[in-house]
């Protein structure tokens, strides 16, 4: 099996800790690191001792080595668009990390520019892979719950922050920095139709300027109604998902799920009274309760390696033979599209830099 190797942009958190760490540790069968590059140099120390690879401050000189089968972006978010551009330029299949861009006319830009290069442009959207989202939905899509009627989504925790990440001059916020995961599944959900977009957004635990509390609702006709938070101002978060159907419903988190059901065909014949209810009475029925419980396998609840894992797998498969991408860069675009839309909703202040 031929290895791929790859040049990464940035060392920091995710740089490193996502991407280097997947490439040495968990797909070293398939992916080799040829060079690492950080303004940081000794941030490129961890992974220039594992591995033995190149080291650049400027990712420019990276370009000149054309054995490199692979780029990844992980730079601060606002460079994601210009940096992914030069990357294209230069003749290299790209890897961008999260949150793409600010706008769709700059997704338009990037998937022209890669038509162009004939080059591979994929974006680092491994929440597709979770476990418990690939469980949902194949319970959803089993039919058992019968028509989703609403499914809620919470991403929440409680944080304060005050590094570059809560900067809207680095594209930072909630929305951008972790709702890329969660409206990624929920897109998945509510189908192939533009939703409709109504969003709340507050910046109350950032010490930056961007926001951290995040209500995002999605709806069309024909749809579920998708309810998304995205809060760091939750000190008690109950759940990551509940799906309402017709016929049952699931709650749980991220390792574990409960769901249950009844079988219409099995449900009591009731007609609908229009006139009052006999005997002062009140709707009531005995139904059988169909319940399944999910816990997710110690492998699947290394969550991040799992995630990763999977999704390099699908890219060395489309970088190598060809296969369709595991996101599509109209995929992402809808997401940005939706993101975009609640900012202009929302417009926050601007923290006034010294």
């Amino acid at each position: 099996m031929r290895k791929l190797r790859v040049g990464i942009i940035g060392q920091g958190r995710s740089g490193r800790d996502i991407h280097a760490n997947t490439v040495i540790k968990l797909v070293n069968d398939k992916f080799e690191i040829a060079a690492v590059c950080d303004l940081i140099l000794e941030r490129c120390e961890p992974s220039q001792k594992d591995t033995g690879c190149a080291v650049y401050a400027d990712y420019r000189k990276m370009f000149k080595d054309k054995s490199i089968d692979l780029i990844i972006n992980a730079t601060t978010s606002e460079q994601h668009v210009p940096v992914t551009m030069k990357i294209l330029d230069a003749g290299f299949n790209v890897l961008t990390e999260k949150p793409l861009a600010r706008k769709t006319s700059d997704v338009d830009k990037l998937i022209k520019k890669a038509v162009e290069a004939g080059k591979v442009f994929a974006i680092y959207q491994q929440s597709r892979f979770a476990p418990y989202f690939t469980k949902t939905r194949e319970i959803i899509d089993s039919g058992v719950l019968g028509r989703i009627v609403m499914v809620k989504i919470a991403f929440n925790g409680f944080a304060r922050r005050w590094d570059w990440q809560t900067l809207q001059c680095m594209d930072a916020g909630n929305l951008r920095n972790t709702g890329p995961h969660p409206l990624d599944q929920a897109l998945q959900i509510f189908g192939d139709t533009d939703p409709d977009v109504f969003c709340i957004m507050d910046k109350a635990n950032s010490f930056g300027d961007a926001e951290d509390h995040v209500k995002l609702i999605l709806h069309g006709k024909g749809h579920p109604t998708i309810d998304l938070e995205i809060s760091s101002c939750c000190a008690y978060p109950p759940y990551t998902y509940q799906v309402y159907g017709t016929n049952g419903g699931i709650t749980g988190d991220m390792k574990h799920l409960d769901w249950k059901y009844f079988k219409p065909e099995e449900a009591p014949e009731q007609e609908l009274i229009t006139g009052p209810m006999p005997n002062l009475a009140y709707c009531k029925e005995e139904l059988k309760w169909y319940t399944e419980k999910w816990d997710a396998s110690a492998e699947e609840a290394n969550l991040f390696d799992n995630m990763a894992t999977r999704f390099y797998n699908r890219l060395y498969d489309t970088i190598v033979n060809g296969a369709p991408l595991a996101v599509t860069q109209q995929e992402v675009r809808r997401q940005i599209a939706v993101i975009e839309e609640c900012h202009r909703q929302n417009p926050m202040p601007v923290l006034k830099r010294t």
